[in-house]
């Protein structure tokens, strides 16, 4: 085992709100799920009533009952043993190296478009492995400095996402203003098709709210402060995708939603084609790259600490758990994490034929296996109530065990339908990259864990 590092407790209900804000309200995540149309608002409600809203409880049932450092890992491994808890925490970590790499992508793409737009996609890939390394950098400064970057992402990202609310609503109340797509009743009508493949994005950007738990011994009063920071970040999320995705959709005609550059061709249209128009459109798009990178940065601070606490415990390889001399953080998982950043943009990067094909095959592939981790949170806390019944619960849901196994298996079911529909489109078929990609990184987990087997087995003195 290794020697477990000093935590100092820096995090109050403000930073953990602004931390969830930041990991979870994701600009590319709304243009993408507007790419569905107007009945992704719909799909946006019902989804928040049927999956968030238990999501939310069951996240601030675990957290405050079992406040351990790791969060999800923690909870997992307690609940079905160490193996599965570290299966899910290579899941969870190894989905945010492919995430980070996602939203990089598109931070190049917005940068390209607003600055450089004949840039080719090679300079891209190196912009994009020149900042993996800057958040690797920033990931093993101590909390009480790196915490800022995470809550001036979530600052930044509300005056964003409230410019574009506000810029599409005032779109639409122009006098004899055309909306750019069609707003009647019939348009609100869930449909299955193609689309579908974008609605799971929703699901996606619902997802999160365990994340700040992986700090829970670098928290305040997490039993005080968790199910607050929860309710004020759920709250701010579901309100800004959904007015959001209404502002996106009263200005760009859904078939010419670009999935990289679609949020700054949106400004554009909202604020006009005059010169205090463009200025305010290139403000909010400078303001867009600050929270992308905001993004790639928050999770990695609450992903790497996760992967470091299964190292801990000897369940991953002892190099992601070696921690920073001085502020304690995960200097190894973090390293690593940059190495395994560079090599995928790389190789993703020979295969793509543009930015948009590279942005959807990373993100796509990392959905899915970041989505089955939330599987294991949901198994865990059912289980918890069933094997540790008797333990205080500072915040429970109510309804006893029927309602705690319903609401479990609804998220479970959720999720397992969301996993597929990442994997499979309705009339194209499987995409293939995507499936591959998800059983290499499953195999990659499972070569991961036999390494720190061989490990614990080995002279530590060797």
């Amino acid at each position: 085992m290794n020697e477990q590092p000093h935590h100092i407790k820096t995090l109050g209900v403000g930073d953990m709100t602004l931390f969830t804000v930041s990991a979870i309200l994701l600009l590319d995540t709304l243009a993408t799920s507007a790419s569905v149309g107007v009945s992704s608002i719909t799909w946006w409600v019902i989804l928040g009533v049927v999956f968030l809203i238990p999501y939310c409880l069951m996240n601030c049932e675990l957290g405050t009952t079992y406040p351990e450092q790791g969060g999800l890992y923690a909870w997992i491994r307690d609940m079905f043993g160490a193996r599965w808890g570290t299966r899910m925490t290579w899941l969870y970590w190894f989905n945010t190296i492919l995430w980070n790499c996602s939203v990089l992508v598109m931070f190049a793409g917005v940068m390209a478009q607003m600055f450089f737009p004949d840039m080719s996609l090679g300079s891209k890939i190196a912009i994009t492995i020149t900042l993996s390394w800057l958040v690797v950098a920033l990931t093993v400064l101590s909390l009480s400095i790196g915490k800022w970057i995470p809550n001036a992402g979530a600052v930044i990202k509300m005056i964003a996402f409230g410019a574009l609310i506000a810029g599409g609503i005032a779109f639409a109340g122009r006098d004899n203003a055309e909306l750019a797509n069609d707003f009647s009743l019939s348009a609100f009508v869930p449909e299955w098709g193609a689309s579908t493949q974008y609605i799971t994005t929703i699901v996606y950007g619902m997802l999160g709210f365990e994340l700040m738990s992986s700090a829970a011994e670098e928290m305040k009063d997490p039993t005080r402060d968790i199910p607050r920071a929860v309710f004020w970040s759920a709250l701010v999320v579901f309100l800004a995708y959904t007015l959001g995705t209404f502002a996106i959709l009263a200005a760009v005609p859904v078939d010419e939603i670009n999935l990289v550059e679609g949020l700054v061709d949106t400004f554009r249209t909202l604020f006009g084609p005059s010169q205090l128009g463009a200025a305010a459109a290139m403000l909010l798009g400078g303001m867009v790259l600050f929270t992308f990178f905001s993004n790639t940065v928050t999770w990695s601070i609450g992903c790497n600490r996760a992967a470091a606490e299964a190292a801990n415990d000897g369940e991953l390889p002892r190099v992601l758990a070696k921690a920073h001399r001085i502020n304690g953080t995960p200097l190894g998982a973090a390293v690593i994490m940059g190495i395994l950043m560079t090599v995928i943009l790389i190789f993703y990067g020979l295969q793509a034929e543009s930015n948009a094909e590279l942005f959807w095959m990373l993100l796509a592939t990392s959905a899915v296996i970041y989505l089955m981790p939330y599987i294991g949170l949901c198994a865990a806390f059912f289980r918890a109530r069933q094997v540790d019944p008797d333990r205080p619960r500072p915040f429970r849901v109510a309804g006893g065990k029927t309602v705690a196994f319903v609401l479990a298996h609804l998220c479970i079911v959720i999720l397992a339908i969301m996993i597929f529909l990442f994997m499979y489109v309705p009339g194209d078929g499987f995409d293939w990259p995507v499936v591959i990609g998800s059983a290499v990184s499953i195999l990659l987990g499972e070569a991961a864990i036999r390494y720190a087997e061989h490990e614990r087995r080995a002279p530590r003195d060797a």
